[in-house]
């Protein structure tokens, strides 16, 4: 199928897909009001075989050291597949289907796949990640820019995280669980009953960020945007709690924005 952009509609909401683009979320309109930070670094895309930074751009599988790419001195950041060009499994209406094989400079063969679901009033992105032979680590999350402004008032960011992974000065966790702060944030928190963090527009809109996942990046520190990252683990978490693919047990995450009007 071509890779061209997709077009999925449901009631006033339209979503814009770009395979070729890292299978990236270009585009979320609602009411013709557009949600997403526009863009080539922008809209949503998925953050794949690991989320965040990893620390100094090197994990162990077992006993085998393996180094990313630097592509955030001193760390590697938000995975490969965001800089690969997907391929279309399936589009209809309101739903498509894409897939990512990964290859260099990720040292292990497998197959990401994931599903943008649209209704009237709810977008769901589910993700999975398969191992062909052998077994690795791996992480999935999506990092969504929001913009901060729809033409009238900043966006308020409202959650209550069990806790805050304390953020040291690489910007990587401690290991450290504090009490959550104040922002601005670029942190990582714990929820663990799931993520729910409701973003509102005063008057405009309001949208919430859930997964079953009990882990979420909120970034906020820069004026367009505010970023709302559902993940299935921290940062450098490669290292520090890896979630191993099997060729029998893939990964898979879920998450759904949900919005109405205010």
């Amino acid at each position: 199928m071509s890779n061209d952009e997709i077009t999925l509609t449901a009631g006033d909401a339209e979503v814009a897909l770009v395979p070729g683009s890292g299978g990236r979320v270009r585009s979320l309109r609602v009411g013709g009001v557009e949600l997403l930070r526009q863009g080539e670094r922008y809209g949503c895309f998925p953050m794949v075989p690991w989320c965040g930074r990893i620390r100094d751009g090197k994990f162990r599988n077992g006993a085998t050291l393996h180094q990313m790419p630097l592509n955030s001195p001193p760390h590697a950041i938000h995975g490969t597949a965001r800089d690969g060009a997907w391929r279309v499994a399936r589009t209809g209406r309101n739903e498509a289907v894409l897939t990512y094989d990964l290859v260099e400079p990720w040292p292990y063969p497998g197959r990401v796949t994931q599903i943008a679901a649209l209704t009237e009033d709810s977008l769901t992105l589910t993700m999975s990640v398969e191992a062909y032979d052998s077994s690795f680590p791996a992480q999935i999350g999506w990092h969504p820019w929001f913009n901060r402004n729809l033409g009238q008032d900043d966006a308020r960011v409202d959650f209550t995280p069990g806790w805050q992974e304390e953020r040291g000065a690489d910007h990587l966790p401690t290991g450290n669980r504090i009490s959550p702060l104040p922002g601005p944030w670029d942190d990582c928190f714990g929820m663990p009953d799931g993520v729910h963090v409701t973003l509102s527009w005063p008057g405009q809109l309001e949208l919430t960020v859930a997964s079953r996942e009990e882990w979420v990046v909120v970034y906020d520190e820069q004026p367009e945007a505010v970023c709302v990252e559902p993940q299935t683990g921290p940062p450098d978490g490669l290292n520090t709690r890896p979630r191993l693919v099997t060729p029998i047990e893939p990964l898979e995450a879920t998450t759904t924005w949900t919005w109405r009007t205010l």
